[in-house]
């Protein structure tokens, strides 16, 4: 029965975080709260980098350059999700960047609309990918770049619930607020299987310093971002959860293309 609830909690995930069709029944009784539920958001990145992943491993084995088929894998990464971090980074940016205050800040947040910090970090956090990507490639085997791209995912997802439970809520309404609060359990799960599945992932294709430097170098990114939005917001937003994701899959990355 617990196999079996956690089981239901990654396909809850899935669902939430990507564009991955998931089972109906796996919502039946579901009242929309994720606090139990971010226990398996590391297993959830796991199942959505699969497709970026296989796209990777599929095109160096067909002959592409690593520049290639690292934005391929990004491409398939983007789609794959929605764009939904992405899009969470580029509010972000525009709220951190452009806010007079917290109120102005959370204000332009909520505006659909990209401006022009948003645009800016979407470019970079982009081209930082695709980049680092690249060059982990060039540093590694088609697997072993494959298997780091995961690892990754599953670590990034799991830094996200840690932002979430380290701030209070900014809003009183939102995605985030009618979410609920990570369960003390679930955030522990989170963050223990979230470094597990990182670890199996990638140090069997690196070695154990690149594997250090790439959790610290990803915890780090997600300690002075939460620093940065606790500082601007005194809170989190829905925004601010996906952009933690894609900051610390950036920042792992990069780690991995620099110390491999």
């Amino acid at each position: 029965m617990a196999l079996r609830a956690f089981l239901n909690d990654t396909a809850r995930a899935v669902g939430f975080l990507s564009r991955i069709p998931v089972p109906a029944y796996v919502f039946e009784g579901d009242d929309g709260r994720l606090s139990r539920t971010v226990r398996a958001f590391a297993a959830a990145g796991v199942v959505i980098a699969l497709p970026g992943a296989a796209v990777l491993a599929v095109m160096l084995a067909a002959g592409a350059g690593p520049l290639l088929a690292a934005v391929c894998a990004v491409t398939a990464q983007v789609l794959t999700i929605g764009a939904l971090h992405e899009d969470a980074l580029g509010d972000a940016a525009d709220g951190f960047g452009g806010g007079r205050d917290r109120e102005h800040a959370l204000q332009i947040m909520k505006d659909s609309r990209v401006g022009s910090y948003g645009a800016v970090a979407l470019v970079l956090i982009l081209g930082l990918r695709i980049t680092a990507l690249s060059e982990l490639v060039t540093a590694t085997s088609p697997l072993a770049a494959a298997a780091c791209v995961i690892g990754v995912a599953a670590l990034s997802r799991t830094l996200m619930v840690w932002h979430w439970s380290a701030l209070p809520s900014a809003r009183t309404q939102g995605v985030a607020a009618g979410a609920g609060t990570p369960e003390k359990p679930a955030l522990q799960t989170a963050l223990v299987s979230g470094a597990i599945l990182a670890i199996l992932f990638v140090l069997p294709a690196t070695s154990l310093f690149t594997t250090i430097v790439t959790l610290a170098t990803a915890a780090f990114a997600a300690a002075v971002f939460t620093s940065l939005t606790r500082k601007k917001l005194q809170g989190h937003t829905g925004d601010t959860i996906g952009a933690t994701q894609q900051v610390c899959e950036a920042a792992a990355l990069i780690a991995l293309a620099v110390s491999s």
